[in-house]
This record gives structure tokens, C-alpha cells and sequence, in this order.
């Protein structure tokens, strides 16, 4: 008889840096679930975003390949020819040619919008025409047999999904979109006359959050109370914070942010108590994490689109009893390492197709004594809609000690950028000029993964596929 296959949760959210959970004991948040739920799990402290931005980051995820084999190197949205191939062999197409049920919920952002952009509710788009929601047809779902998502929606207390086959075929909830995410997937669970899912089959099911996502101000009011009234000293706590010119305009957006990630907190534990209730937590691998960070307002920034920390940085808290040691680690870990890693936890590593690039890391994590970077990439394309303040585009590197970041300007003339994480963990000071024998061995480590991954930039290209 085969080995039993673990179901698999995994909680997704969007914009939310690593800072911003109570168990890393930096900001000022309230997150007693996750708390909780960090005490129970193996919690990584050097999970990054290895190009910190919506779709680039899903990419990676669905993919196990870097954005120069997926083109998925920016945001999709209706000014662009940009999207997840049909054709790409994602994580969850394994694992439902494996045998497994599969349930998506929430934000997707891995597709284009076409027209006529009106999916009965009219255009549910951005600023100066440009549409972002995007109807995901049932071939382009890549094994996903359950599926309550959108294309990617800025509307977080009145969402919408699409349910069914057709555009025409969705629901509009009316409430907060964490909320409702949370209901679902508690149905799911449930799973009440097998409507949601083959209940002789293991399960793998995605919850997409796009909270703590901005608009900032969509957020239910109960959530914001514990945050409303602190100054800013106490929500801004950073010393690497920069608002002077409206401290309460940043005093507000904190509070804001928090309170959504308040809120996620406790949605997910309605999750979790569901798991329990149906006795699934022994069979169940959970894990929580985000696309990305935010700088809100460290160095002057918001959002995301930097190498900073912030930005980053994002949490990766991972629960299997009696399976994974509860605890805490270091591992330098890919957004592209995801896909072998779910893999190889569920005992199909010989399965992984041999296009993923990611590397597959579940020994670490069930307590193996397995190879372990010494590194880990980041990415900056040349993307002028968003741009770093520094540099049109950048590549780089993060140790565990040290960040490295090479910019280049539209004209290929590049400044060298150090971070010694350890004498100061704000990032406030570029060292490069004074450590010139370890930025050259940072580069060499930058050119050999630049290589390693056939990034254009390393040949001098400055706008690469742009």
C-alpha cells in the first residue's frame, strides 16, 4: 500500500512583510493566531521575495522557474502581454495529476484581462483605462478543480469571484474579502455531501489573500480599534522611518495596514479551527506566507519594488505535527524553491519536472541534514512604471549577513550598493567603499546566479524583454 499523501493549506497574502507578524517581534501588530501558530510550526527567518512584486512573485510560485523563463517579469494588466503560459507544468498540475483534489480562493493576477472588460459589473480595472481583473477560463487553471478567484481587484469590502466556467458565472459577497475567503475555505473543509472536493482523495488548497494589500482604508472598522488611537512613535517604530512632511497621513496608513493584518490573523484562525474540528491537523501540512512586504514609510518608501527588508522579507511559518520540529531557521529560501519543496514534503519529489529551477528544501525542513545556500537573489527589471528611487534596474544578492545590490542606469553605468545586516539591521548605511574585497566576492556570487539563470542583465542588457 502507498504511503499516505498529507493535504496541504496554503495561505497566501499580499503585501504582507515579515515584520508585520507578531512572532518576529518587531512591529507593533496584533497577531495571536499566528503567534500561536508560529509556536506549533518550523518558522523561517529568510524567506524572501525574490523580485517583490505581485505577478513576478506568483510566477515563481506557480512556476518553480525564474521570470526570464515565464516572461512573468512585471504586473499583468490590459498594457501588457503578460501572463502564465497555458503550456507551463505548474505545482498544481502535479499534484492533480498526482491524485490530489485542488481548490483555489482569492487573487490570482496571473493573467491578462481581454476584452470586452465589462464581466457584467462593468470594467473592475485601475486608473487611466488600464484593467487589471483578469476571468481565468477553466484550460487555464492548471488543475485546480475548485475555483472561487479573480484576476487581481482592488475592492477589499466588495469583492467578487468568479465561481463557474463562464465570465457570467460568479458571486459578490458584499463583505470583506478575507472574510468570505475565510467562509469558504472553512466549507471546503468541511467539505458537507462532497460538494467541494473528492473526499477519498488528499487535498491542496490555496487561500489567496490580497489584504493587507492598499487601499489601506478598506478595512472593517473592529480591526482598526487597537491601533487607532497609538501615536505614531508606537506604529512607526522603525528607526529607519521616513515621514516627517505628513506624520499623520503615515500615522493613519499603519494603522490601517495593521488592522488588516489584524484581521487576517483572525480569519486564519477560523481556518485552523476548522482543520481541527474535521481532525484533519495530523494530515495536514499549513503554511502562511506572503507574495511580498512593504516599506511603509522605512527609508522614505511605500509599497514594495526595493531590496530593503521591508520589501523583502516575508513571512514563512509551516505546521505538520509530528513531521516538522517546531522552531526556527535561517534558510536562505526562493520563491522558485516552493514548488519542489510542496513536492518533495508530499513524497513526490521524483515527480518535480526537470524545467523547475527552485530547489527542493523539505529535508531541511523534516530535520535532514541537507546542502544549504549561502545565498539568495534578488531581482529589479527595468519596469518604469515602477522604479526604485535609485535605479532604473538593479540585481542583487542577500546573505544572511549582507545585502548587495548593483543598480544600473538607462546608459549601463552601475553603482554598488552594501548592507551589513548585522551592525545594522535598518539598512541605513551603504559600506561598499569600505569592505572593496567583499563586494567583489558578493559579485562574483551575483554573476554566478546571474549566469546560472540566463538573466539577460548579465550580458548589460538594461530593458530586458521591455
Amino acid at each position: 500500500m502507498s504511503e499516505k499523501r498529507p493535504n496541504i493549506v496554503f495561505v497566501l497574502c499580499d503585501q504582507l512583510r515579515q515584520a508585520a507578524v507578531g512572532c518576529y517581534g518587531q512591529d507593533n501588530v496584533v497577531t495571536p493566531t499566528l503567534d500561536r501558530f508560529a509556536e506549533q510550526s518550523l518558522v523561517l527567518t529568510h524567506c524572501l521575495s525574490n523580485q517583490p512584486v505581485c505577478t513576478p512573485y506568483r510566477g515563481m510560485l506557480f512556476s518553480g522557474q525564474w521570470p526570464w523563463r515565464t516572461g512573468l517579469y512585471a504586473n499583468c494588466h490590459s498594457g501588457r502581454d503578460i501572463e502564465l503560459p497555458d503550456e507551463t507544468r505548474c505545482f498544481s498540475d502535479v499534484f492533480a495529476d498526482r491524485g490530489y483534489s485542488l481548490g483555489y480562493l482569492g487573487k490570482l493576477h496571473l493573467h491578462k484581462p481581454r476584452p470586452p472588460f465589462d464581466y457584467g459589473e462593468g470594467p473592475r480595472g485601475g486608473p487611466n483605462g488600464t484593467v487589471w481583473d483578469a476571468f481565468t477560463p477553466p484550460e487555464s487553471r492548471h488543475g485546480f478543480d475548485f475555483w472561487h478567484s479573480y484576476g487581481c481587484n482592488d475592492r477589499h469590502l466588495d469583492p467578487h469571484y468568479w465561481t463557474g466556467e463562464r465570465v457570467d458565472e460568479g458571486v459578490s459577497p458584499h463583505e470583506w474579502s478575507v472574510k468570505h475567503e475565510a467562509d469558504v475555505a472553512v466549507e471546503y473543509l468541511r467539505n458537507t455531501d462532497g460538494k467541494y472536493r473528492d473526499a477519498a482523495k488528499p487535498f491542496l488548497l490555496v487561500v489567496s489573500h490580497n489584504p493587507p494589500h492598499p487601499p489601506y482604508a478598506q478595512v472593517p472598522d473592529r480591526y482598526l480599534e487597537p491601533f487607532a488611537d497609538k501615536p505614531f512613535e508606537q506604529l512607526l517604530n522603525r528607526p529607519n522611518v521616513q515621514a516627517d512632511q505628513d506624520r499623520e497621513a503615515a500615522r493613519l496608513q499603519t494603522a490601517q495596514y495593521f488592522a488588516a493584518v489584524h484581521g487576517v490573523d483572525e480569519q486564519f484562525g477560523r481556518i485552523l479551527d476548522a482543520i481541527d474540528e474535521q481532525g484533519l491537523a495530523d494530515d495536514t501540512i499549513v503554511i502562511f506566507t506572503s507574495d511580498h512586504g512593504e516599506m511603509m514609510h522605512s527609508h522614505g518608501l511605500m509599497q514594495k519594488n526595493t531590496w530593503h527588508d521591508e520589501s523583502l522579507l516575508i513571512p514563512w511559518l509551516i505546521r505538520w505535527p509530528g513531521r516538522i520540529r517546531p522552531g526556527r531557521d535561517d534558510l536562505l529560501f526562493n520563491a522558485v524553491d516552493v514548488y519542489p519543496t510542496l513536492l518533495g514534503l508530499a513524497g513526490l519529489a521524483g515527480s518535480i519536472p526537470p524545467q523547475v529551477e527552485g530547489a527542493d528544501r523539505s529535508g531541511i525542513f523534516l530535520g535532514q541534514d541537507d546542502e544549504r545556500p549561502d545565498s539568495a537573489l534578488y531581482l529589479w527589471p527595468d519596469w518604469k512604471h515602477y522604479s526604485p528611487r535609485f535605479y532604473p534596474s538593479a540585481r542583487g544578492v542577500r546573505t544572511h549577513r549582507h545585502m548587495f545590490v548593483v543598480g544600473r542606469d538607462a546608459d549601463g553605468r552601475e553603482e554598488v550598493v552594501l548592507h551589513d545586516s548585522e551592525t545594522d539591521p535598518y539598512q541605513l548605511r551603504n559600506v561598499a567603499a569600505e569592505h572593496p574585497e567583499l563586494v567583489g566576492e558578493l559579485r562574483a556570487k551575483l554573476d554566478d546566479w546571474l549566469a546560472r539563470t540566463d538573466d539577460p542583465w548579465h550580458n548589460g542588457a538594461v530593458e530586458p524583454h521591455l
